[in-house]
């Protein structure tokens, strides 16, 4: 008869233990993990680029909110000059600049396809005398109105450390750096320093990647996160620094772990 109470007690603790795991599972952890995001009509967006055969491209990394006017003051107030579009004197420019060693700060960038739509807005940064060196960003506009109801964008930023041959296509191309996240931190940190952003925070990107390939071959790492910066409206500059909205705390921790690995593997 005692065998009874035994196995009520056992049944007892299986549930408990049972609900223990649901709870930790489906409930707690999807939180601590959760970005709660204040754009949740990026959540199922796809995170990567492609490219004009459809080779998967460079991964997004960053994100702005504002207007077409607002990316464009603010990218230029941060040192950034909007790319010349891809025409035969463009090309032409940019192959004396990369052959001459000499300045084109609004030099072309070969597009890239999102959702089956070239990018809409393009920047860069020189990084020396020629266009063989520069960073750059592509954005294209993923959401007409976002949760403030501005526009919202998506974007891939990364740094072209020379130019060579695709390792798919064999056509000329920039070769990029392989520390796109360094590129993305860069770039929010020029916007903040020119008083540009009123709020920054994280979304989920592609997720952890230590050897990932973009269209041209070139290998890349990244901790899958994109940076969104909400910009200023109409230019007006701020004083303060934005406002920083912190990744839940296991996506926090996930990149610290991350950060310290990529450091061991390369630059």
């Amino acid at each position: 008869m005692k065998s009874f109470p035994r196995r009520r007690r056992w049944l007892l603790v299986l549930a408990i233990g049972a609900s223990g795991y649901l709870i930790l599972a489906y409930v707690v952890l999807p939180l601590l993990w959760s970005h709660h995001e204040r754009e949740p009509g990026l959540a199922s967006l796809p995170m990567v680029t492609r490219t004009g055969t459809g080779i998967p491209g460079d991964p997004l990394n960053v994100g702005l909110v504002g207007s077409e006017e607002d990316i464009v003051r603010a990218m230029q107030a941060a040192g950034w000059f909007p790319a010349d579009p891809v025409t035969l004197r463009t090309s032409i420019e940019i192959v004396g600049s990369v052959v001459l060693d000499r300045p084109y700060h609004d030099a072309p960038v070969s597009p890239l396809y999102y959702e089956g739509k070239k990018e809409q807005l393009a920047f860069e940064r020189p990084d020396g005398t020629s266009a063989d060196r520069r960073h750059h960003v592509r954005l294209w506009l993923v959401l007409e109105k976002g949760v403030g109801g501005r526009p919202v964008w998506l974007g891939a930023v990364t740094f072209d450390r020379g130019v060579g041959l695709s390792r798919y296509t064999g056509q000329v191309t920039h070769h990029i750096g392989p520390n796109i996240d360094e590129e993305r931190n860069l770039l929010m940190r020029d916007l903040s320093d020119a008083g540009m952003l009123e709020a920054l925070f994280q979304i989920s990107g592609i997720g952890p990647t230590l050897f990932g390939r973009n269209g041209g071959g070139d290998p890349y790492h990244t901790d899958g996160e994109i940076d969104v910066g909400s910009l200023v409206t109409n230019g007006a500059r701020r004083t303060a620094p934005p406002a920083l909205l912190p990744p839940p705390p296991l996506i926090a921790l996930k990149d610290q772990i991350w950060h310290s690995v990529s450091k061991a593997i390369g630059p």
